[in-house]
């Protein structure tokens, strides 16, 4: 089946969290996010380091929303239950459809950072990933040196398969860096 044709839900929805695809208008509150994360964000992730104007968000959330129909990246918003307030985001990337695989990243607002939230939502991705989208393996890849981003597959039993030298550069591009991968795979029928 063409990937395009998969359905997928309004929602998904964890104990305390519910997700959902970026939607076109999401701009302003996810620049708010950013920017009240920004010297956490800018050690691991190029985006930060760059100055982004509300405008400059909500493009780049409609480029990833024209993604998601083509279901060639699928950008998803965290949001708490209680009070809908924007926690993260998370997301499925670097997808190949016919081997099923798919790469998890995510970020956290600072201000709703040591709650949990990430790891819940992550895990909700995880199940949705290998019940509804039929994931035969699912990656999280993040800098070695990246501890809190670390934790999260280690505490959902992802095995770290291997650490690539000299992957990536830093998040500012000025120095080389170290990648672990982790990854959860779905048992071979035999």
């Amino acid at each position: 089946m063409n990937p395009v044709l998969i359905e997928f839900p309004d929602r998904i929805e964890t104990e305390r969290l519910y997700m959902r695809i970026c939607m076109p208008g999401d701009g302003k509150t996810v620049h708010e996010s950013i920017q009240a994360s920004i010297e956490d964000l800018k050690q691991w992730l190029p985006f930060a380091n760059k100055e982004q104007s509300v405008d400059d968000v909500e493009i780049n959330i409609r480029k990833s929303y024209s993604q998601f129909l083509l279901r060639e990246d699928i950008r998803i918003h965290i949001f708490r239950k209680e009070d809908d307030v924007f926690v993260g985001s998370t997301g499925l990337h670097r997808m190949d459809w016919a081997v099923r695989k798919f790469e998890i990243g995510y970020w956290c607002d600072s201000r709703y950072q040591k709650n949990g939230y990430i790891t819940e939502a992550v895990s909700g991705l995880v199940d949705f990933t290998f019940n509804h989208l039929e994931a035969n393996r699912i990656e999280i890849r993040c800098d070695t040196k990246n501890i809190s981003s670390r934790k999260i597959p280690e505490k959902l039993g992802f095995q770290l398969e291997g650490i690539l030298v000299n992957d990536d550069l830093s998040a500012n591009g000025k120095e080389l860096r170290d990648t672990c991968v982790f990854a959860k795979v779905r048992k071979k029928s035999e």
